[in-house]
């Protein structure tokens, strides 16, 4: 048995969840696929699928068994992505995270560019507003608003524009905001967005000129993903301040009107994160290019 192809054979049964789909992807007779499983099972001498006639299930065994063997799949793909004729065309799989406005609004639209220049990279993208451990969660790069920590690597690749906004009807109920503190007064509902980790509620920021006014809440609503964020606004629940891509669209449709455009923040950095080790991985190099070319067309 050749026990590497086994070992990979078998992360492609659990990845596709099929016997035939796996030697499919891997251009292999099915016979052969069952058969490496088998010899890698007696090798192991234990139990890593179960096989019925309509699915395949990972055993806890096997479970363990792909967890620790994929990390070692995954570097030894990334020691052969720099050598030779790989670096041309990087190959491998690549986890990346994001939250969902970036994933919804500008990630995934132009991922087909990217699978049509790397069409050999295999992408796991996790979508989620909160920080994740790359470590643990064994995630390639994060596509984040900070880059606080020493013990990643960092490298920003653009910036996004902030934009306070609401529905025309709620305007026409409420009045248009000329100043950050008529939003004190009372008569405006603004919909917060709280932390997933913390659970406060960010205040809102203003800035013109040299001067910054901060706005606590105390809204009835509050969520804590931002596609929902910019939900709340279109289902008319009140004001928010949100990324202005996420709006923009609305607001040239005439859905949502911005307001107080003379006071709005800084725009919010963008970084890619990632661990210092993993800075020899073409696919992660091409990614992280990518990118920033793709955050650079956006400003």
């Amino acid at each position: 048995m050749d026990h590497f192809l086994a070992i990979r054979v078998f992360a492609r049964v659990v990845e596709s969840g099929s016997f035939t789909k796996a030697a499919g992807s891997l251009r292999m007779p099915k016979a052969t696929v069952t058969k490496l499983v088998q010899s890698l099972e007696a090798h192991l001498r234990v139990k890593l699928l179960l096989r019925t006639t309509r699915r395949v299930s990972v055993t806890v065994d096997g479970a363990a068994y792909y967890e620790r063997t994929r990390h070692l799949l995954g570097e030894l793909e990334d020691i052969e992505a720099t050598l030779g004729n790989a670096q041309a065309s990087p190959r491998g799989q690549l986890r990346i995270d994001t939250g969902g406005s970036v994933a919804s609004g500008i990630l995934i639209p132009a991922l087909p560019a990217f699978r049509l220049r790397y069409p050999e990279i295999r992408l796991e993208l996790g979508v989620t507003d909160r920080t994740i451990d790359l470590v643990s969660e064994n995630v390639d790069c994060v596509i984040r608003s900070t880059a606080n920590d020493p013990l990643l690597a960092t490298r920003r690749v653009g910036s996004l524009r902030w934009t306070t906004c609401a529905t025309p009807a709620y305007l026409q109920r409420h009045g248009v905001p000329l100043h950050p503190r008529d939003l004190e007064n009372g008569r405006h509902e603004v919909v917060g967005y709280f932390s997933a980790l913390s659970g406060r509620t960010q205040p809102l920021r203003f800035v013109r000129g040299e001067e910054t006014i901060e706005i606590k809440l105390r809204g009835s609503v509050a969520v804590n993903e931002s596609n929902a964020h910019a939900a709340t606004a279109l289902a008319g629940l009140g004001l928010v301040q949100t990324l202005d891509f996420m709006a923009r669209p609305h607001i040239l449709s005439g859905q949502l009107i911005s307001v107080l455009d003379d006071w709005q923040p800084a725009p919010q950095p963008v970084y890619v994160v990632y661990l210092p080790n993993r800075h020899l991985s073409a696919k992660l190099r091409v990614f992280v290019d990518w990118t920033a070319e793709l955050f650079a067309a956006l400003d």
